[in-house]
């Protein structure tokens, strides 16, 4: 995102966040509140949401979640100090963390890893049957996300620039809208949209293909420097409640589809079908090095973030990648084992 319209956007951002809020601070509005930005993707945060885990685990706090509509719409609310937690997508982590934006937080949990959940649809009638037939055509994604990560990945797997074809700004919803309307002749994005485009076009490439050849992406959830650094009592808490939810999605899937199916308004019965294109770690597979890793040893997550800010600097959408050191001190492991293993 440019810094022109970021900043553009910032007092738009403020005004929106409280129109799609859900605040359950009940009569008591003096307490404390933890303001949390989450996507309707399916994961283990629409669990802790839907059961509302957090309000009894933290009953002298307030909970206020809101929801967007992708990662850059979160970054610019923790660059509006709106946030206290957020969920999203490795991509817009690694821009976020890179230079201009430069934005306080850390990365406290793994959501989920990209599968067949976030692909590259190509709508029929279009006249593309490859990615290579995308030249000259309107494909839409919402910029600044893993989606548009993964679609510049797919793209030049190819031989296909951003310049080849015609790149267009779009969020989920509106990316629906557009298709339904024959705007675009290709999306790549998310569930649940996804499934919508799925039911009038092909998978030309899945993020689950793009990870096999070194480009993976990932849902996180990142927590802000401050809050962090003020509250590590309460960020514990919370890394208990989605290790909690991680159990439920491995343990139980049926119980996983009902309550992220109330957060999304779908069936159970779809959303079981969604997980099951996700990849979904267990809560020690989270704390491993592979993934965030424990205290003074940062696990591989900063890797990736820092090959996906090389990737976007590559793609000139950030003017220079930042060395690894940033994203190895952007990954919050304070005590991430012990934490886990209480929850």
């Amino acid at each position: 995102m440019r810094l022109t319209k970021l900043f553009a956007v910032l007092a738009a951002a403020t005004v929106a966040l409280a129109g799609c809020a859900v605040d359950h601070s009940g009569e008591k509005s003096d307490k404390p509140t933890i303001r949390l930005g989450y996507q309707s993707f399916p994961s283990g945060d629409l669990i802790v949401k839907n059961n509302k885990w957090l309000e009894e685990a933290l009953p002298d706090y307030n909970i206020k979640w809101t929801k967007f509509d992708s990662g850059a719409d979160v970054n610019t609310a923790f660059i509006a100090k709106e946030l206290d937690f957020g969920a999203l997508g490795s991509s817009p982590v690694a821009r976020g963390l890179s230079a201009p934006l430069n934005i306080p937080y850390k990365v406290a949990f793994v959501l989920d890893v990209a599968g067949d959940n976030e692909a590259l649809v190509a709508r029929d009638g279009a006249g593309v049957n490859s990615i290579a037939d995308l030249r000259g055509k309107r494909v839409a994604t919402p910029f600044a996300s893993t989606a548009h990560y993964s679609l510049l990945a797919g793209l030049a797997q190819n031989g296909l620039s951003p310049s080849d074809v015609q790149l267009i700004d779009l969020q989920p919803q509106a990316i629906l809208a557009a298709w339904e309307r024959g705007d675009i002749a290709a999306a790549y994005s998310w569930l649940p949209t996804l499934d919508q485009l799925r039911k009038t076009g092909k998978d030309l490439i899945t993020s689950r293909q793009l990870a096999k050849d070194g480009k993976p992406t990932l849902d996180l959830a990142a927590v802000s420097d401050d809050f962090s650094a003020a509250h590590p009592e309460v960020v514990d808490i919370w890394r208990q409640q989605q290790a909690r939810a991680l159990n439920v999605l491995k343990d139980d899937p049926q119980a996983a589809a009902k309550a992220i199916a109330a957060e999304v308004s779908l069936s159970p019965e779809d959303v079981a079908g969604q997980l099951k294109q996700g990849v979904y770690l267990t809560p020690a597979e989270v704390a491993s090095p592979e993934w965030l890793g424990t205290d003074g040893a940062p696990g591989n997550i900063a890797a990736n973030l820092q090959s996906a800010s090389q990737f976007l600097a590559d793609q000139k959408q950030i003017p220079e990648a930042a060395p690894l050191q940033v994203f190895k001190d952007a990954i919050y492991t304070k005590g991430l084992p012990d934490v886990i293993a209480k929850q």
